[in-house]
């Protein structure tokens, strides 16, 4: 499992996405993460590829991320 991060702007503003992305390997992902930027630009908000990460458990929070923490 990878997971991808894009930076979106509008105007003067910009914020950070992340989503995964079903891929066999990291250069499959940031081909499919590349493309899905591309994809995106379609409207008012320009998508930018910030990186591809592997990753087992992203944006998952439970109880070992909270004992993690503590």
């Amino acid at each position: 499992m990878f997971m991808a991060e894009f930076k979106l702007r509008f105007g003067d503003r910009k914020w950070y996405v992340r989503r995964i992305v079903e891929a066999s390997s990291i250069d499959e992902a940031e081909e499919k993460a590349k493309r899905y930027a591309k994809l995106m630009n379609r409207g008012e908000v320009k998508w930018e590829l910030s990186y591809v990460i592997e990753a087992e458990r992203p944006l998952l929070i439970g109880d070992e991320e909270l004992k993690k923490l503590s």
